[in-house]
């Protein structure tokens, strides 16, 4: 089959999943794991007979679908190299999307045109509780049954390798581990070289987090927290660390969808409270807007279907922005347990970009649900489509976020996932002991993925 140009469907994933396997019948094989919501299944295409087991989940968040073109290369790489296989005494266990009924959401731009005014105005994100790589209730409260299909199938396979493949919609290239993985920064900063992919080297997401090298990060163990905290900063249990037990290594692989130069820039900045300031008051001023939009939108929904499931991601966004802006402004004397980082410039450009994001993924979602509900009873889409114009013009024009082709993007995470693995494979197993430092409650985790 010719290389994807665009992001796979949960239709497409199936059928060229299916392809290979009728293709290598011996080496190949496809199986249903679960169901989702409404009853979907969740395939893992499987290759190779090796006793080590490496799992791969894609698709976690329904609104990055980079995964999936990641996948699909993996297979036929592990299939056209013998070493990846029986050289390694592996089996590659392909979770094709983790989240299909979310991925067919974002079905409107998958396939393009990729501009950011199309891509935030058709883009779908479920609140917190309903990303099922999250247990904010512990893994025996499980309520998900994509969630309860992957604990299933980590318990099931006990890998000594899982990733989590992610997109950043704005930014750059990082990773994150659960434990060190020593080179693979250095890995990592070659492959990014050689496909021009920027690298995060102050991301957002692990803002808090200890570095394992440039773009590489160490992911602390988690602990409970109330919504707020694990939407922002505080981790519930994951996915990520529910096989810490069997001895696994999890690998979360980010790939950027639009690349910023800035984000790899790990100078210090020249005046860093100005910009902490202007990046604070920005989101401000955009919170009180969506805050108001949102009030005169909600009593003409009724004829909106899913209109709960779209206003519960707004409510999460809304809930989290004032405390961020908080914890960003330099003036706001805030009594926070986490002081930010030096600032630097990579550090400095991932917070604008982030903040920027938290305003247009909000008011993508109400665009959504004005156009949805066929009239605009409350005269609300002219300030969301001044505001999603305004702030895709700052990723544009001022952050010169450029387009990362698809089969880049793709090339990119699975490159990084197979140099991950060739480190693993080389270095002795780590015994796990229930007892060993670094897990249990303590660090917190933010769980704000981006």
């Amino acid at each position: 089959m010719p290389p994807l140009q665009h992001y796979p469907t949960a239709d497409e994933l199936g059928a060229r999943a299916a392809a290979l396997v009728a293709g290598h019948p011996r080496a190949a094989r496809l199986r249903r794991v679960g169901v989702s919501r409404a009853g979907t299944p969740l395939w893992l295409l499987g290759i190779g007979h090796g006793s080590r087991q490496v799992l791969v989940v894609a698709g976690p968040h329904a609104n990055e679908p980079v995964g999936g073109a990641t996948v699909l290369r993996l297979a036929e790489r592990a299939l056209a190299d013998p070493w990846l296989t029986e050289g390694t005494d592996a089996t590659w266990n392909l979770l094709l999307c983790l989240d299909p009924d979310g991925l067919r959401r974002n079905e409107r731009w998958l396939g393009g045109p990729y501009t950011l005014g199309h891509h935030y105005r058709n883009f779908f994100r479920p609140g917190f509780l309903e990303q099922p790589e999250w247990l904010p209730d512990g893994a025996a409260a499980a309520a998900l049954p994509e969630t309860r299909a992957l604990l299933a199938l980590q318990d099931e396979l006990r890998p000594f390798l899982q990733y989590s493949l992610h997109g950043v919609d704005v930014g750059g290239g990082f990773v994150e581990l659960t434990r060190d993985l020593p080179g693979l920064d250095r890995r990592v900063a070659g492959i990014a070289a050689r496909l021009g992919v920027p690298r995060e080297l102050g991301a957002y997401d692990a803002l808090y987090w200890p570095g394992l090298g440039p773009a590489v990060y160490r992911i602390p163990p988690p602990h409970r927290g109330d919504l707020a905290a694990a939407i922002t900063e505080a981790a519930v249990e994951s996915t990520w660390f529910h096989p810490h037990r069997h001895g696994t290594l999890t690998a979360v692989v980010e790939a950027p969808m639009w690349g910023v130069a800035g984000v790899a820039d790990g100078s210090p900045s020249t005046d860093p409270e100005a910009e902490l300031r202007a990046v604070s008051r920005t989101l401000r001023q955009d919170t009180l807007l969506l805050r108001g939009l949102t009030d005169r939108i909600r009593p003409h929904l009724a004829a909106v279907p899913d209109a709960a499931r779209l206003l519960a991601a707004v409510g999460d966004y809304l809930l989290v922005c004032p405390g961020l802006a908080d914890a960003w402004d330099p003036d706001s004397k805030n009594d926070s347990a986490h002081p930010l980082p030096p600032m630097t410039t990579a550090r400095l450009t991932a917070l604008r970009l982030a903040g920027r994001r938290l305003a247009l993924r909000t008011a993508g979602l109400l665009h959504q649900l004005v156009t949805g509900a066929g009239h605009d009873a409350a005269g609300a889409l002219p300030e969301l489509d001044r505001l999603i114009d305004a702030r895709c013009a700052d990723y544009r024009d001022v952050s010169g976020a450029r387009w990362i082709p698809v089969p880049r993007q793709a090339e990119y995470q699975a490159r990084v996932v197979l140099a991950a693995f060739e480190l693993a494979v080389r270095r002795p197993p780590d015994p796990y002991r229930s007892g060993e430092p670094g897990w249990g409650p303590g660090t917190a985790v933010p769980m704000h993925r981006e």
